[in-house]
């Protein structure tokens, strides 16, 4: 869809020969399709698909930056002048075409703009980088071509390092798949790997490495997402052992954006292996060869921009538009991917031998030492860590990883009276303790809580609920006394420790990596953590329990504390594949995602109907609501087939224009003021359940 842009009153522009479709950075829905402007003499050869320009709305005065999506012949049926485009605000194409074709599926399948796409997928422009960047291709295209040319094949040969084989699988299975373009979903190696160096990386990073390096020396592009910095740093180790240091391209959110905007621009200039978070799914690619994504069920995979496209689903798509190979892994299935293997749309694949770590479960057990009950750990769990900090039983010494569920000292606490929730008296907010001897403050607006009383019984004495990493690392401290105590999680981050001796207390997903691996593996909590009111708890526990298993080494136990039941026996039992089969058809008896889709519309009670009146109900499996969202909006539920989701994704971004466009009363005594739309909705919402 286009629309031609007239120019201001009084403008005699003449049509040129050609017409340049402009999508316009802006998120108005309104706003959200492609604009006609015409090309000045002046501007003729500097406005090619891809650039950035700069072009006037309707409106006089008021321009608007966007990109040039392509150049068209005018339409015989508009007989009017086109406004002309202001500026080319850069010579780069930054907009390949792929991108733009992804960013356009992905908005009409969520009922989001395209622009919301763009600023993910195209980063700030940086005028220094951008212009050291075009002095160094200028001055690559004046040397001599048969130069490059050798240049080019060392850099794919003698620079770089040998090649490195895939392990643990057919031999030349995955990259025979990943060059044929095959959807696979991959079971990983769990366990650690040494590199060349002396660094340990997780086994996956090698091969996710591996298959990225292939695919760059075919002369394609390979993208690797993976959820956050510890996984981008043993991917970026693996790589630094196999593939050249200018091949890789790293795109992640702590990069300044000058690095970043150097990073996207090394991406456009040919055959890169690219790494990042959820965003790098969008990383420019002349050939794609390979879109990885590693741990698609972890909740930072999720975007929280609008329009809120999973890393996940964006890589499906990019892959069936671009028909790259597609790689989905992680240590443990994702319901999401299990879906797509019983449809036949992935192909599982897994190691020529189905190894699992030593797991305990300790769930009927008891504490008969004194210094294990104040550790809240159990006898076994005890013995287990004291054998290898100290080495008896002929076990060899090392560190000891202990997982907990929260940060801080006493991040919970409660009435010890009546057990009520313990709340500030300002805000409502959860009081905490924040470390040994302080006084209780809010978690939220931080206010002390030195005179706090009891809401129901008016009792003044508080009691510990959930210990903290900070609390677990001092009571683990008196049981164990002489023994190095390290405290890792946001606060305290540690990526890497040695193989010495040492009691590493992590929150769960910041568990740094021993040299050689653990030498026991205890993970508290487990009850705490099950405890969440989500749809994904299993699975989310059965992923931390898993990525702090596999950081264990060879035949050292890792015992699960206080869980039973189906989900700990398939831990126990290495049945993860057999997890996400049996919750998929769990799901699919209660109509919960990925069983079908759902969009969830939350704001005022007359924009949330309107959009409810707008949607055909046969296209509909049910409405839930609308319900109380908050005191000023409320919710309503969309239950869909897939089938149907473009059709009901067209329906609800019409309802979206419309409501963004009406007209709205001014509040008195404020002329001209147009207060702007509340209505926001999102498709796959993985918070609703």
């Amino acid at each position: 869809m286009s629309t031609t842009c007239a120019p201001p009153q009084g403008s005699s522009v003449e049509a040129a020969a050609t017409v340049a479709r402009v999508v316009l950075d802006s998120p108005l829905p309104q706003l959200d399709h492609l604009f006609d402007y015409s090309v000045p003499e002046e501007l003729s050869g500097q406005v090619v698909p891809g650039v950035r320009v700069r072009v006037p709305l309707r409106s006089a005065g008021r321009v608007a930056n966007g990109y040039v999506v392509e150049l068209a012949e005018p339409d015989a049926a508009f007989s009017g002048a086109l406004s002309p485009i202001e500026a080319v605000v850069s010579p780069v194409p930054v907009l390949s075409d792929s991108v733009w074709r992804l960013a356009r599926r992905l908005a009409d399948r969520s009922a989001g703009t395209a622009s919301d796409i763009l600023r993910l997928a195209v980063p700030p422009r940086m005028v220094r980088v951008e212009k050291a960047w075009l002095a160094a291709r200028e001055a690559a295209a004046g040397a001599d071509a048969p130069a490059r040319v050798e240049a080019v094949e060392a850099a794919g040969s003698d620079a770089a390092p040998a090649p490195f084989p895939v392990r643990g699988y057919a031999s030349g299975a995955l990259e025979s798949a990943v060059a044929a373009g095959e959807r696979l979903a991959l079971r990983p190696i769990p366990r650690l790997s040494r590199l060349p160096d002396d660094t340990w990386v997780g086994e996956w990073a090698v091969t996710l490495a591996a298959l990225a390096t292939a695919t760059w020396r075919t002369g394609a592009t390979a993208i690797l997402a993976v959820p956050d910095h510890r996984d981008l740093e043993q991917v970026a180790a693996a790589l630094g052992a196999i593939a050249p240091e200018d091949a890789v391209v790293r795109a992640d959110a702590s990069q300044s954006n000058p690095d970043r905007y150097k990073g996207f621009l090394a991406a456009l200039s040919g055959p890169r292996i690219v790494i990042g978070n959820r965003s790098v799914v969008y990383a420019p690619a002349g050939r794609l060869g390979l879109l990885a994504v590693w741990e698609d069920s972890d909740p930072l995979l999720a975007e929280p921009l609008s329009p809120y496209v999973h890393a996940r689903d964006a890589a499906l798509v990019r892959q069936e538009l671009e028909g790259c190979a597609l790689v989905l892994s992680g240590l443990v299935r994702s319901v999401e991917a299990q879906r797509l293997v019983e449809l036949g749309w992935l192909r599982d694949v897994g190691p020529e031998r189905a190894s699992s770590p030593k797991v305990v479960l300790t769930a009927n057990q008891s504490a008969s030492e004194p210094a294990a009950r104040a550790a809240r750990i159990p006898s076994s769990a005890w013995r287990a860590a004291s054998e290898a900090l100290s080495g008896e039983s002929g076990r060899p010494r090392g560190p000891v990883l202990v997982q907990v569920a929260r940060p801080g000292y006493l991040p919970v606490l409660s009435c010890a009276h009546c057990g009520q929730a313990a709340r500030c008296a300002k805000c409502t907010g959860p009081l905490g303790q924040r470390r040994a001897g302080a006084a209780p403050s809010c978690g939220w607006c931080g206010a002390l809580a030195t005179e706090w009383s009891c809401t129901r019984c008016e009792h003044t004495k508080l009691k510990m609920v959930t210990p903290g990493s900070g609390r677990t690392a001092e009571e683990l401290g008196r049981a164990f006394p002489g023994t190095r105590v390290i405290l890792a999680d946001g606060d305290h981050p540690v990526l890497r420790i040695g193989s010495a001796p040492a009691l590493v207390v992590a929150t769960r997903g910041a568990e740094p990596i021993a040299d050689g691996g653990y030498r026991a593996v205890l993970l508290l909590d487990g009850e705490r953590m099950l405890a969440r009111e989500t749809l994904h708890v299993a699975e989310d526990c059965l992923r931390w329990w898993t990525s702090a298993s596999v950081l264990a080494a060879p035949g050292a136990p890792t015992l699960l504390v206080g869980v039973s039941g189906d989900l700990a026996r398939d831990f126990a039992t290495g049945r993860l594949v057999d997890f996400a089969r049996e919750e998929l058809a769990d799901r699919r008896k209660l109509r919960f995602p990925p069983a079908v889709r759902l969009a969830s519309v939350t704001g005022a009670e007359s924009a949330v109907r309107g959009v409810l009146e707008a949607v055909d109900p046969g296209l509909l499996i049910d409405v839930l609501g609308p319900a109380e969202a908050d005191e000023t909006s409320v919710r309503a539920i969309l239950r869909f087939e897939y089938a149907r989701g473009t059709e009901v994704a067209a329906a609800v971004r019409a309802a979206v224009v419309r409501n963004a466009t009406q007209r709205r009363r001014a509040p008195g005594g404020r002329p001209g003021y147009r207060p702007a739309p509340t209505l926001r909705v999102r498709f796959d919402d993985p918070e609703i359940l």
